[in-house]
């Protein structure tokens, strides 16, 4: 199935609070005919439209091709959750490709940070940064765990900004009685993830990209000059971007075997005026630590912004709002009777040990994805890696790849009902609270 038309409408935004909210940005036109560039990236996410910003900013041009609009995908759908490190701990990184390597994809998450609130200001980007991101607990045992990893950062990478909390300072926090103690990152961030992709293409028109929307690429040909091909035109070009994410398709088997798209959905309330201090008693976001992870955060009109519930198989649930509702209110029980006005799905992309997949494809064949829900920052990243790869700089670019990425199970033929297996798995621990 073809995730760019499976659940939206051809063309346009979902109904979200974030396409409601962000100031718009005129429609690119489709390619019609021949293009040449020095490089053409696909897909105009936070990875595409961060890379093509970077190669063009550096004097090359650039061709971007999306087959929808900017933002389209997860960039414009997510929980804006600017998170601190790699989306696997630092302890099991260390494991797996050793010391050196893990204290390197440490700078690179503290980089990934840099970047974005670098270009948000360098740029001018109006969208809502604001610091802090919390992580939650259930149990006391979770808790000390958190607090664990909090003292290893610090000792072990010199990381400071992470405020440990027991079960009243995180209840003064966060006045859930779900939780049970936590941390408080005041090193990472929170944004309106629309707002920024859209911030980010008016950033990469201006340094010269030529950005063409509703321009699906549906086959690649290979070779000295790589070809793009879409249903109304091609783009020849000396290298290619692939910065597909959950929407690649069918277009690299490679990749699509060790990145799973998967769905994910949010809910925003009506504005909840004096009750949001029920919520949250300050500006920063929340994740906690269900497998199946609940995240939140306010808005700045005011409204709980809330993602959780699962749903396997490619389709949207007919009813996103009941599906979200349910953990909602496990978390918040008293917003029993707030409305629900928006309510909105994407699709995201993860890998079997939530690394991104970075690879070089062909010698002049670049690609990145698989951020499993931690590509605000990574993303970003991974798009100016790759521009700085196709530069002769691979030094990031080759940190990133060495990161072991097995393919799922049976591959990109078998993946999908394998991991509905192991989610509703991992779902069922939550419930039971295992």
């Amino acid at each position: 199935m073809n995730l760019l038309h499976a659940n939206d409408r051809r063309g346009e935004y979902p109904p979200s609070w974030y396409a409601a909210t962000a100031a718009p940005l005129p429609r690119f036109a489709p390619l019609k005919g021949a293009a040449r560039a020095d490089v053409c990236v696909v897909g105009a996410g936070y990875t595409g439209l961060s890379a093509a910003l970077h190669l063009a900013e550096a004097g090359l041009d650039v061709v971007l091709l999306e087959a929808q609009r900017v933002g389209f995908g997860a960039s414009g759908r997510n929980g804006g959750q600017l998170g601190s490190g790699q989306r696997m701990e630092q302890t099991a990184l260390e494991r797996l490709v050793g010391e050196g390597d893990a204290a390197h994809l440490w700078r690179l998450a503290e980089e990934a940070k840099d970047l974005v609130k670098g270009l948000v200001a360098r740029h001018g980007i109006d969208c809502h940064l604001k610091p802090g991101v919390a992580h939650a607990c259930f149990t006391a045992r979770e808790m000390a765990q958190e607090h664990a990893y909090a003292a290893h950062l610090a000792a072990r990478y010199g990381y400071e900004e992470i405020e440990t909390l027991d079960a009243e300072g995180f209840a003064a926090l966060c006045p859930s009685p779900a939780y049970h103690g936590g941390t408080l990152d005041m090193g990472a961030a929170h944004l309106h993830p629309l707002a920024y992709a859209l911030g980010l293409a008016r950033a990469a028109e201006g340094a010269g990209v030529r950005i063409y929307e509703g321009s699906e690429v549906h086959d690649i040909r290979r070779g000295p000059r790589l070809r793009a091909a879409t249903d109304a035109g091609h783009v020849e070009a000396d290298h290619l971007i692939l910065a597909c994410n959950g929407y690649l398709g069918g277009l690299d088997r490679k990749v699509a075997a060790r990145v799973m798209p998967i769905n994910n959905f949010i809910v925003a309330t009506a504005p909840l005026g004096e009750e949001a201090r029920r919520v949250l008693t300050r500006d920063v976001a929340v994740a906690d630590t269900k497998f199946v992870v609940n995240y939140f955060r306010l808005s700045h009109d005011g409204r709980l912004l809330f993602g959780g519930g699962e749903s396997y198989g490619y389709r949207f649930p007919r009813d996103i709002r009941a599906t979200v509702r349910k953990p909602m209110l496990e978390i918040f029980p008293h917003l029993a009777g707030v409305p629900l006005e928006y309510a909105w799905g994407g699709t995201l992309a993860i890998t079997l040990r939530r690394m991104p997949y970075l690879a070089r494809l062909a010698p002049n064949i670049l690609s990145a994805s698989g951020y499993s829900g931690h590509g605000v920052g990574m993303a970003t990243l991974a798009g100016r890696l790759m521009a700085e790869a196709v530069q002769g700089q691979a030094g990031g670019f080759d940190c990133m790849a060495r990161v072991p990425c097995p393919p799922f199970p049976g591959g990109a033929a078998l993946r999908s009902p394998l991991l509905v297996l192991a989610m509703s798995w991992f779902a069922l621990r939550d419930r039971l609270g295992l």
